[in-house]
């Protein structure tokens, strides 16, 4: 099984909740996709006028493809994460989210061509990634490394990535089937991905 039609078939799965970019660009490396998803929820009293609460959640999630999920790749999502999720997407580059933040969960997909050696797949197993905003007061972000080998048909993550498990799994069983994948869908539709809007 080929990384780039496991990967089609795997947006097709995220896209039901997911807005999909492709491609997406981080300090000028392109990434084959990115999903992002938001959601908003308001507490009111009577009428809409008299508002409680409000409260915003977030997800990101990062797709590379690669060959062989080696130690400078985990740096590499592991940097995603950290260097570019969390202080941009999250923070907006501002020392706090915004008021209302509850929580943003940060992903990287690692579709990989080869098994993962034992080391690697420790890493990923034990990968910690959380931030808190104010004593969460501004809510806090989680880190999520998860990898999915073609040959072997495996699926890692660390602990926060284990209900994935079986959208993953069930990727490989669609390829096996034959199932349409992400661009023949959006093709089918007249539908475009997400552009992402780079400064220049």
């Amino acid at each position: 099984m080929e990384t780039a039609e496991y990967l089609d078939r795997l947006l097709l799965r995220y896209s039901g909740s997911f807005d999909i970019y492709q491609p997406y660009v981080i300090n000028g490396k392109e990434y084959p996709a990115y999903g992002y998803f938001f959601s908003h929820i308001e507490k009111y009293i009577l009428v809409r006028e008299i508002n409680m609460w409000s409260t915003r959640s977030y997800e990101h999630i990062l797709f590379m493809e690669v060959e062989e999920c080696t130690m400078d790749v985990l740096n590499e999502a592991d940097g995603i994460i950290s260097d570019y999720m969390e202080p941009v997407l999250v923070r907006k580059k501002e020392k706090l989210p915004e008021p209302n933040h509850m929580s943003s969960y940060l992903n990287v997909v690692i579709i990989s061509k080869k098994p993962l050696d034992k080391s690697i797949a420790k890493k990923i197993r034990h990968y910690r990634f959380e931030k808190g905003y104010k004593f969460n007061i501004r809510g806090f972000s989680r880190g999520t490394i998860m990898c999915a080998t073609m040959e072997d048909r495996k699926f890692y993550s660390n602990y926060h990535g284990h209900s994935a498990k079986e959208t993953f799994m069930g990727a490989f069983q669609d390829v096996e089937n034959g199932k349409v994948g992400f661009k023949q869908y959006i093709e089918e539709r007249g539908i475009t991905p997400y552009k992402q809007e780079i400064p220049e």
